[in-house]
């Protein structure tokens, strides 16, 4: 009787949720949030979710756990998940850590990193500059993402690297804010030019304030199309 009892209580506890799955749902609910199918405030219609992903709600709602605790969304008691919404003052403090951890990583990397990360670094910045050519928006910006991360991870800082990484989602949802104007877009491929520029002559202190300067453009644009 007492096994009985024990397996009793075993049946109470959450069920083993596959890591490779669990994974997958966190990455395409991250997904529909940086792409803008997700808005800011919306709430998330956990049903529907569960019916496109062809998943059950428990390793939906620790998909939200997992999600909230990386502050992309929010769960209350009575509206269940929502996504987080973007405020002006958060955004602000955000861009100023943010552009410190670039501007070290830049100056680091001038340093440590070897001659073939930044050829192919330059690589990315080719492809960006052909997808503006072509005025392919989501793939612009995915290169400009790939090659602010090369940077970090090429500081050779990995204490550096895990703190920016932790914020690495709510800039993803920044870059696909889809407000931004032709003149807008024609700055960030100009500075990103200046960029590479300082990189592949490393130039460490030139890298640095080019990084931070391009933030504060970036973190400039954002509030204001949050202000809209």
């Amino acid at each position: 009787m007492k096994a009985s009892s024990g397996a009793e209580g075993a049946t109470a506890w959450a069920p083993i949720v596959l890591p490779g799955l669990q994974q997958e749902i966190v990455a395409r609910i991250r997904r529909m949030i940086e792409d803008g199918a997700l808005m800011p405030g919306s709430r998330i219609p956990e049903r529907q979710l569960c019916a496109q992903l062809g998943v059950s709600r428990t390793p939906l709602r620790e998909a939200f756990r997992i999600l909230a605790t990386d502050g992309l969304i929010e769960l209350t008691p009575r509206r269940g998940a929502t996504v987080k919404r973007l405020e002006p003052a958060e955004i602000n403090h955000m861009f100023e850590v943010i552009a410190v951890l670039e501007a070290l990583a830049g100056e680091l990397a001038c340093e440590v990193l070897p001659d073939a990360q930044i050829a192919a670094i330059e690589a990315l910045h080719q492809r960006m500059m052909a997808a503006y050519k072509r005025r392919d928006r989501r793939r612009f910006f995915e290169a400009n993402q790939q090659i602010h991360e090369r940077i970090v991870a090429g500081s050779g800082n990995p204490i550096l690297a895990r703190v920016y990484a932790g914020l690495s989602g709510q800039m993803r949802r920044i870059r696909y804010m889809p407000q931004i104007t032709e003149a807008q877009w024609r700055i960030a491929a100009r500075e990103h030019a200046e960029i590479m520029k300082a990189l592949k002559s490393r130039n460490r202190e030139a890298l640095g304030r080019i990084l931070r300067d391009h933030l504060s453009t970036k973190r400039e644009r954002v509030k204001s199309l949050l202000a809209r």
